[in-house]
């Protein structure tokens, strides 16, 4: 059974940031599937991508498509809802029910948009680890990521040693290189030249109703980050628009009317202002920071390791995860590395799931 319950916790203790900046009061909405057993040990962590939530499977009663990672968390699945416990919870920073920049700025009845603080990967693992602490999960089966997933299991990895006994990392780095770093700055810089975006002060039920433009265009961008030349062409090919003719001007390609209608609906459900904090708290994201070396930090790590790269991944190259393959392999860790081939790109960890699953499920044992 999939047993999916949804739950928030509000934090009125500080939490101290990497930035030196404090985030108090602050609450977390987590989503759990399946059973956790009498003596807690059946525990698998799912870390979500930048646009992810806490809905990570299942369905809402309204839902029209089932949780971001459906086909690979359930009953039989390669994280198998029968076997374990389940639990994703939403980042701080985003705008799904976890504090972020809309968020009501205690005690004033407004939101903090600009006045929120800048958040890292290792400040949302920090809230995360709080939340664990509060629900008595003091150490857990594992930790599973894709993206910006994997980040944050890796951080889990070297900032709490001791919590996790399997982490397995998939389509990510050891630091955010400038090919991902310029594809976001294109996506900041369309956000906030927007004129609907009123220098941070729109109206969400306003951008929700009417989008935004420029996050559109950005969206944009970020999407062809995420799959390849081979994918593009598999699935659009030259094919034109039906109705559009050749030598029209603004006659389109389907592959620019994909683009145009999924940009544009991105911008109805996801916030601005998140999108600018988040990808911020990726583009500084590197396992090293506070070590002397990426290798310092890596000697930190004491959970057996399984790392995942995608052949034709153009966002997070596969080269990046080899060399934390590497370092853990001089420090005579566990750690293995399986390169998917594949041609579909980065999104392949949220696709092509019949090529990784029973990897997984042998790392999860």
């Amino acid at each position: 059974m999939l047993h999916l319950q949804t739950r928030t916790e509000h934090f009125t203790s500080p939490l101290y940031l990497e930035s030196g900046r404090i985030l108090e009061p602050f609450d977390i909405i987590f989503e759990t599937y399946g059973t956790l057993n009498e003596v807690k040990d059946n525990v698998v962590v799912v870390t979500h991508a930048l646009t992810g939530s806490h809905h990570a499977a299942g369905y809402y009663e309204d839902d029209k498509k089932p949780g971001w990672w459906d086909g690979f968390i359930g009953p039989g699945k390669a994280i198998d809802t029968d076997r374990f416990f389940v639990i994703c919870s939403n980042v701080i920073g985003s705008c799904f029910g976890s504090t972020g920049p809309m968020s009501r700025m205690f005690p004033y009845d407004e939101p903090y948009r600009y006045k929120f603080p800048v958040v890292s990967i290792k400040d949302m693992v920090k809230a995360q680890r709080l939340l664990f602490d509060r629900l008595g999960l003091h150490k857990v089966h594992a930790i599973v990521g894709g993206s910006m997933g994997a980040m944050q299991a890796l951080q889990f990895a070297v900032s709490y040693p001791n919590f996790a006994s399997k982490i397995i990392a998939m389509a990510g780095t050891h630091a955010t290189q400038p090919w991902a770093i310029a594809f976001n700055k294109i996506a900041q810089e369309a956000i906030l030249r927007d004129p609907g975006f009123k220098q941070g002060y729109y109206d969400p039920d306003e951008v929700r109703k009417e989008g935004l433009h420029g996050m559109a265009i950005g969206r944009m961008a970020g999407h062809i980050s995420f799959l390849s030349h081979e994918s593009m062409a598999r699935k659009f090919g030259r094919e034109y628009r039906r109705d559009d003719g050749l030598f029209e001007l603004f006659g389109k390609f389907q592959v620019e009317t994909y683009l145009e209608y999924n940009g544009f609906n991105f911008t109805k459900w996801f916030d601005p202002l998140s999108y600018l904090y988040i990808t911020k708290a990726i583009n500084i994201f590197d396992l090293a920071r506070g070590f002397d070396s990426l290798e310092e930090a890596i000697g930190q790590i004491k959970a057996e390791l399984h790392l995942i790269g995608f052949e034709k991944d153009l966002l997070f190259l596969p080269s990046e995860m080899i060399k934390i393959h590497e370092i853990a392999r001089k420090f005579g860790l566990t750690c293995n590395y399986l390169e998917v081939p594949s041609d579909y790109g980065h999104d392949a960890f949220l696709v092509e799931l019949e090529k990784f699953d029973t990897y997984v499920k042998d790392a999860l044992g």
